[in-house]
């Protein structure tokens, strides 16, 4: 898992839990400003890392963002906003998952919360000079969401897509014909474009258009 480190960003991979999440440390140095994107863990234990490389680096963690309600990607949220004081935000369409997490009972540090802010399409969340653009990709969950860094270059897929594959689609709340929508509208991005998935390795989104059957099946489905 590659770190991202310049003067005007910080990315740092944490795999959290017992479904391997990508948990993301994302900062913006010269504001010291943070932000921890899905942590999908309560255990402090599992969270210390993340707040000691925050600290190390002298960042606030202000924010909590989630791309989308399970628990294996928001079980950190309330134990994160306690220790730090961050605003929790996620989409509308998932807020419910938070409020009554469903699979209370399987997850350390899980509880209901009530968001502090729910995100839609078109926002632009700001983190010190760093802008995230909101993408909803509904499909994986109905108020699933991507964050396009469009000056660095970089998605946040969340479990919409993966390397070679995406998020499952046979969840009650999930929906196959929206998981092809968002697939294409996602591959109006740039192929440099690094997606950085909720899940397994980076990859880029000129090799996802060129390899990810997933992928080519939505864009023909499209084009037909």
């Amino acid at each position: 898992h590659m770190s991202v480190r310049t003067d005007r960003l910080v990315l740092v991979p944490f795999v959290v839990g017992p479904l391997s999440t990508n948990c993301y440390l994302l900062a913006c140095p010269r504001a010291g400003s943070a932000a921890v994107i899905d942590p999908g863990i309560g255990s402090s234990e599992e969270l210390s890392p993340i707040l000691s490389e925050a600290r190390r680096l002298g960042l606030k963690i202000e924010l909590v963002l989630n791309t989308h309600g399970h628990p294996d990607h928001v079980a950190g949220d309330g134990p994160l906003k306690d220790l730090t004081g961050a605003k929790v935000l996620i989409h509308g369409q998932d807020a419910g998952l938070l409020r009554e997490p469903p699979w209370r009972w399987l997850w350390p540090g899980l509880r209901p919360l009530e968001p502090d802010g729910l995100l839609k399409d078109g926002d632009v969340v700001r983190l010190g000079e760093i802008e995230l653009a909101v993408i909803h990709t509904p499909g994986h969950t109905r108020g699933s969401v991507c964050f396009y860094l469009e000056r660095e270059g970089i998605l946040l897929s969340g479990d919409t897509l993966f390397a070679g594959s995406i998020g499952r689609t046979d969840l009650p709340e999930s929906s196959h014909e929206d998981m092809m929508a968002s697939l294409v509208r996602l591959m109006e991005l740039p192929d440099e474009v690094r997606v950085y998935p909720g899940h397994g390795p980076p990859t880029t989104i000129g090799r996802e258009r060129r390899k990810n059957p997933f992928v080519k099946m939505a864009l023909r489905k499209a084009r037909s």
